[in-house]
């Protein structure tokens, strides 16, 4: 699979705005961050 950096942004982009919405559910910060982009943007990947 080839991604391009624009691409990879966009991804980056939707994952941060999702994450905050995690972090509201949640009611703190995620210290798991890095985690919880990569398994948004692979599952993002492979829809």
């Amino acid at each position: 699979m080839e991604l391009s950096k624009e691409e990879l942004a966009k991804l980056l982009k939707e994952a941060e705005a999702a994450h905050a919405e995690h972090e509201k559910e949640l009611g703190k910060r995620d210290d798991a961050w890095p985690t919880w982009y990569a398994n948004y943007i692979v599952n993002k990947l492979n829809e």
